[in-house]
């Protein structure tokens, strides 16, 4: 069976324990790695591996020793509870190992779960678990993590009912951040607000976002967004001193300007804009105007486009330096 992202996201949190296995597959290897972190917690409990419930195997040792996985599956545990055969960054060179696997599996086996790197839709490894009428293949987007994940990741962490400020302000930073590093954050966040009972907020964020993201990127960005063309230059040179990266940059415009544009277009009285640059903010926000904040994203959109098409030679840095100085002078027009 094949799940869509919501399902995919709901079933990693609830797997079904008598399925047969569950393939996850997709081009970001820490994504991947993330959700077969949590569907093997939630299939084998937090003890699980400590109990030898959980067996590892390479890919590469599987194409070594074929029997591997069918002893992983048929083995009888020691302790008592559901047990997982986890095979790692296979792909169609072992598919046919698996497929054996899947077709011997009997209940009271170990599940087996697999994952792989980008699977084209004719893998045969992929169409053995999407045809197999009790296992679940599930593609893991390079898509930030939903409100609903946050929101589970948050209560994990010991966070309930956040306020709604606090979750626009984690889901900015979902979209700036890489997956692991926003969840080494909500974690980081989950400590930080242990044994205080107040509502979590933007300064309580703020303490626990990693420092390189909000200094480095925010600074160019104000200045962007202040329409001061001149400055920009001596910002990009230290940016990329820091090793900070094109594609970063252009993913925080494109947030900081939709935060701009929907303070433009609020007509509630509360724009939602919060953390230490808000009232700057507020005024670029109000000096741009929706108009030309639409175009702005429209400039942005279209760096982002070149900056992953194939045939780009241009320097990734100097493409986003010359889209911020055309919008700086948008700004101050």
């Amino acid at each position: 069976m094949k799940l869509n992202t919501a399902q995919a996201n709901a079933y990693f949190a609830k797997p079904d324990a008598e399925a047969t296995g569950l393939l996850i597959h997709g081009t970001d290897a820490m994504r991947v790695a993330l959700k077969r972190q949590e569907v093997v917690a939630a299939l084998i409990g937090s003890q699980g591996e400590e109990e030898m419930r959980l067996t590892r195997i390479a890919a590469g040792e599987l194409r070594k020793d074929p029997a591997q996985l069918m002893d992983a599956i048929k083995a009888i545990g020691f302790f008592p509870g559901p047990r997982v055969a986890l095979v790692e960054d296979a792909n169609d060179t072992v598919g046919p190992i698996i497929t054996d696997a899947l077709s011997a599996w009997g209940p009271g086996d170990a599940q087996i779960v697999v994952t792989a790197g980008n699977l084209k839709p004719t893998s045969k490894l992929r169409k053995a678990f999407e045809a197999h009428p009790r296992a679940l293949s599930a593609a893991i987007y390079d898509n930030p993590p939903t409100r609903d994940e946050i929101e589970r990741d948050l209560t994990a962490a010991g966070i309930v009912n956040p306020p709604q400020e606090a979750m626009h302000q984690l889901m900015d930073l979902a979209r700036a951040l890489e997956p692991g590093d926003f969840r080494q954050t909500l974690e980081k966040i989950g400590l930080y607000k242990r044994g205080d009972a107040t509502p979590l907020s933007g300064a309580d964020i703020e303490a626990c976002a990693p420092a390189s993201i909000e200094a480095a990127v925010d600074d160019v960005l104000l200045v962007v967004a202040d329409g001061n063309a001149v400055a920009i230059g001596p910002v990009m040179q230290r940016l990329q001193a820091q090793g900070v990266n094109a594609v970063t940059l252009c993913i925080g415009a494109m947030r900081h300007f939709r935060s701009l544009h929907r303070a433009a277009t609020d007509t509630s009285g509360r724009p939602q804009i919060w953390g230490p640059h808000r009232d700057r903010m507020l005024a670029q926000a109000r000096k741009w105007g929706p108009a030309k904040l639409e175009t702005a994203l429209t400039v942005l959109t279209d760096t982002d486009l070149q900056l992953r098409s194939a045939g780009q030679n241009a320097p990734a840095l100097a493409l986003v330096e010359r889209a911020f100085i055309r919008l700086a002078m948008l700004g101050a027009r």
